[in-house]
């Protein structure tokens, strides 16, 4: 679907998929490991030579310096192309670089972009702890000056692709003695530093992408912190704010299309009785028919959310709106998806694994922020409501 139309705008959607057509990678994801994170990479670095990474960032670092508008046009026709995931790359791109173009220093802007649009290092993130998942504020992992260092101790959870990154955006708590928002640092860890310890964690799909990562004395250098020292609270809800906001716009669209390709699957399918096809049960119309309502409803979202864009440096908390309605969606498109399909459905493997991707959906409603989390960010940052009782 396009939400934005212009000469300029449909010149630019041309030029995108006719190089999607000649460059997407026809050889099969590795579904983890290594040969993912590799795969990944390479096909950054394809985008990369061919002048397609990082549509919106700044020239200077390697991007194209195009707007907003032309960045979704890409995710539009990069996912309508069926172009691979972002995978591993996925916290490089969309917390990790727009994060340092706001708030990251000259020197670390100069070191970390380039590296992340060429395909040559990626990122994972370090924010959830055991015990402080969406209460960001609680979390435990100190850091304690020494020099011109900072000493690090503590463990982080739910660290997806913590084992295949190079680098870390890490949360820190550096001054325990003010209150929780404050006193906290964001700051980059390389994931090479001795006292790092990675524990992979296999999830209910069978894939192991998250990681528990300890800390045991690890000595990161003051000059990767980002932002100010105990000033990481607002960095962090730099990085969350993209998260919420543009982060999944790739994700959504391909959402959109498994409607479609749900759609076309109840025309061709014989229903249940052997009378007919699936489709020609209203209720499984209607059914269907709300799905794409939803999905045409994240879509306007969105689009809110790029025009807000085009006028904040900086995503607001509007962008738990896009966040949680995604969440929520991902999971009713699943398992609408398993209920048409029925034992057809259940089948592992092939072009599209739809039990695979329906425990997958699951991650959308708690990573980042739970619906919950988002629910209370909504009412309270955007609808103004009264916040709920503080925790201790």
């Amino acid at each position: 679907m396009k939400i934005i139309e212009s000469p300029e705008l449909d010149a630019f959607r041309d030029e995108c998929r006719a190089w999607l057509a000649d460059n997407v990678p026809r050889e099969k994801r590795p579904p983890e490991g290594p040969a993912m994170r590799d795969f990944d990479l390479a096909w950054q670095k394809r985008q990369y030579e061919g002048g397609w990474a990082g549509v919106s960032w700044p020239k200077d670092y390697g991007g194209r310096g195009l707007s907003v508008l032309e960045q979704l046009v890409w995710h539009e026709e990069y996912a309508r192309a069926g172009a691979p995931p972002s995978g591993s790359m996925f916290v490089a791109l969309s917390h990790a670089g727009p994060t340092l173009i706001v708030s990251g220093s000259k020197a670390q802007k100069a070191r970390h972009l380039p590296t992340i649009l060429r395909g040559e290092e990626n990122w994972c993130q370090g924010f959830s702890e055991p015990g402080a998942g969406s209460d960001l504020a609680a979390l435990k992992t100190r850091a304690v000056i020494d020099g011109d260092h900072l000493v690090v101790n503590g463990t982080k959870i739910w660290t997806s692709y913590g084992h295949l990154a190079t680098w870390q955006e890490l949360l820190v708590r550096t001054d325990p003695d003010l209150p929780r928002h404050k006193g906290i640092s964001w700051v980059i860890c390389d994931m090479r530093t001795p006292g790092i310890d990675i524990r992979p964690i296999k999830a209910m799909s069978g894939l192991t992408h998250f990681c528990q990562v300890f800390y045991d004395d690890v000595r990161i250098p003051l000059a990767n912190v980002v932002g100010e020292v105990n000033g990481g609270w607002r960095v962090a809800m730099t990085t969350l704010g993209f998260e919420r906001g543009t982060g999944t716009i790739a994700h959504q669209i391909e959402l959109s299309n498994t409607v479609d390709r749900l759609i076309a699957a109840a025309r061709d399918l014989p229903a249940a009785d052997g009378r007919g096809r699936v489709i020609d049960d209203g209720a499984v119309v209607a059914d269907l028919a709300t799905l794409r309502a939803e999905v045409l409803a994240l879509r306007s979202l969105t689009a809110a959310s790029v025009s807000r864009g085009m006028r904040e440096e900086v995503p607001g908390a509007e962008g738990n709106i896009v966040a949680l309605w995604f969440g929520e969606l991902s999971r009713r498109v699943h398992a609408a998806a398993l209920d048409l399909l029925g034992p057809r459905g259940l089948e592992r493997g092939g072009d599209h694994d739809w039990p695979l991707h329906y425990l997958e959906a699951y991650k959308w409603a708690i990573g980042g922020g739970t619906s919950e989390i988002r629910r209370n960010a909504i009412g309270e940052r955007v609808l103004g409501l009264p916040k709920g009782p503080s925790a201790r």
